[in-house]
């Protein structure tokens, strides 16, 4: 495939995204007094914004990219889950593996912004594990559309959707279906992600998650991580991405370590959520794993030239692939 095939075969892609999805707000206002009941300042507000957190940004990604991307993930019956509702609507996301239930609440992050300053933040959530009933239903959802996938993504920002028993019966399904499975873990069920396709921590989790240390400016000791990491998750593939020194593969017996692009770096946030959904595209294709790592850590370049949480641009990725070419 050339760079025009694999970008045009992204408009075909229904990509699964299971996990963590929020709501992030944004309160902007002035600050012209402070409160006479405390020693704090009033903000006087402005303007508020509602935008997709977590696993939303991973969705707007893989949309982004051309694909249609299909929410799996529990939420509350709460006003903040109508307004995460709304949201995805309104972006026209696939919504078919929404689950709302009265038990839990809805993860809602809330910036209070003076001016440009950032004056608080007000994290309203859970991260306790969905009960039994709700990872029951979750996992139905997640086997009535897998079939219908070309990959999944399993977004994990340990925030409770994800437990290991769910992790395990949808890999298992996948598995038995064919479809490949591509993990952004975090450190609660970093070691419950077994027989996946592809792997994607950061260098922190892979160092958290194994507990080990080593000097990642060693190629010997960075590759015998690497391997360490897919033997201990049984996992057929590792993307490792690693700041300013680019990404390690280690993926259908190659291994590719890539150099970061060097950028104008705005706003490193949401660069992970741009390599994870451009890699699980990639995979669905089935492009070989110097692509696969060459097309993401380009975009997660790309992203970190704008400043705040955006999905990458396709045109201008596939123009810049074109320009090295990654294909």
């Amino acid at each position: 495939m050339n760079i025009h095939q694999v970008f045009e075969a992204f408009n075909s892609l229904r990509v699964l995204v299971i996990g963590d999805v929020m709501l992030d707000s944004y309160v902007w206002g002035k600050v012209e007094r402070i409160s006479p009941e405390a020693p704090v300042p009033v903000v006087n507000v402005s303007n508020r914004e509602y935008r997709l957190g977590g696993a939303g940004n991973v969705l707007l990604n893989v949309q982004a990219l051309g694909a249609e991307a299909i929410v799996c993930t529990v939420i509350g019956t709460d006003s903040s889950g109508d307004l995460l509702e709304n949201s995805l609507k309104e972006k026209g996301l696939n919504c078919e593996g929404l689950i709302r239930s009265s038990d839990r609440i809805t993860t809602i992050k809330e910036r209070i912004i003076a001016g440009s300053q950032q004056v608080v933040r007000i994290d309203t959530e859970t991260d306790k594990p969905v009960s039994t009933e709700e990872k029951d239903r979750l996992v139905n959802k997640a086997k009535e559309l897998i079939p219908s996938c070309n990959v999944i993504i399993f977004e994990d920002y340990d925030k409770g959707v994800l437990t290991s028993e769910s992790i395990k019966e949808i890999t298992d399904f996948a598995i038995e279906h064919n479809v490949p499975t591509v993990v952004d873990p975090k450190k609660r069920n970093f070691l419950s992600y077994n027989n996946v396709t592809l792997f994607k921590p950061n260098l922190k989790e892979l160092r958290e998650g194994l507990k080990v240390e080593f000097n990642v400016d060693n190629p010997a000791e960075l590759q015998a991580t690497v391997q360490q990491l897919k033997e201990t998750l049984n996992a057929k593939g590792a993307l490792i991405t690693l700041s300013e020194r680019g990404v390690i593969i280690d993926f259908q017996d190659e291994v590719h370590k890539l150099p970061a692009h060097i950028r104008q770096i705005a706003d490193v946030s949401g660069a992970g959520d741009t390599v994870i959904s451009i890699a699980a595209c990639c995979v669905a294709l089935g492009l070989p794993p110097r692509s696969i790592a060459g097309i993401s850590n380009l975009g997660g370049g790309l992203v970190c030239e704008l400043v705040g949480v955006v999905p990458i641009d396709k045109a201008l990725l596939k123009t810049e692939a074109e320009k090295f070419g990654l294909v």
